[in-house]
């Protein structure tokens, strides 16, 4: 009996100490976390970005808007750093809004901004900072974004901004094989088509009339996705201004 008590103690004590070990590791990530003050943190995140200065890669993209139909489409994307950005399809349309930042978070932290604390969150499992950044020019169309931040690796799992002319987009940003240059595996957009008009804020090429539009519900706030799921980065490989032509 004293045997079989010893045994009940050892492994109470096993559960105890396992509930306290995970509880602690909780609470140390949880103040790693906070740790910083948002405006170290985000030059951290810029000091990142600052590394890739261009960029060409292949990826696919599959566009969800309830009054078109577009096909899904194999396409080349060119980024340069602060902000140039084309994506070209040689065989259909494709749509993204120019005003989303999340491509080119650089030319986001590269402006002017108050950066504030929002607390924490869990973004896909992942503990994250929330940081709000606040334009110094009050009339600059970005009027606020919030940042999910994953602070052990710099990097930014979601994005929302809201800007004057558009309302408020969304963006998640998925990491994996690219990881050692800071870019990301996929990103999945949210954005609102309310006012949607082509061409207006959208980056498109036509092929030959395959994409039918249909009219939008009227007064229904609906929302358009776009997923980009990239193939390869050539990385710092010295992309030419005519390329964004």
């Amino acid at each position: 009996m004293q045997q079989n008590h010893e045994i009940q103690t050892r492994s109470a004590l096993s559960i105890f100490n396992f509930q306290f070990s995970i509880a602690f590791a909780f609470l140390i990530s949880s103040f790693s976390v906070r740790a910083q003050d948002p405006a170290s943190l985000m030059k951290q995140i810029e000091a990142k970005l600052e590394k890739v200065n261009d960029y060409e890669a292949d990826a696919t993209l599959k566009t969800e808007i309830s009054f078109l139909k577009v096909p899904d489409a194999t396409v080349k994307i060119y980024y340069k750093k602060p902000d140039k950005i084309k994506i070209k399809n040689q065989n259909g349309i494709s749509l993204v809004p120019k005003e989303t930042v999340s491509i080119s978070l650089y030319s986001l932290v590269k402006s002017p901004y108050t950066a504030l604390d929002a607390g924490t969150d869990i973004v896909q499992g992942i503990p994250v900072r929330i940081i709000k950044l606040l334009p110094s020019d009050e009339n600059a169309p970005l009027v606020l974004a919030t940042l999910y931040i994953d602070v052990r690796r710099l990097l930014v799992l979601k994005a929302r901004t809201t800007t004057r002319e558009n309302g408020t987009d969304e963006v998640e940003l998925f990491y994996g094989k690219f990881l050692s240059t800071g870019l990301p595996d996929k990103i999945d957009f949210s954005f609102n088509t309310q006012d949607f008009k082509l061409p207006k804020g959208m980056t498109f090429d036509y092929d030959d009339g395959s994409v039918k539009k249909k009219a939008p519900e009227n007064g229904s706030n609906q929302r358009g996705k776009i997923e980009i799921t990239y193939l390869s980065y050539a990385v710092n490989k010295g992309l030419s201004d005519a390329v964004f032509k």
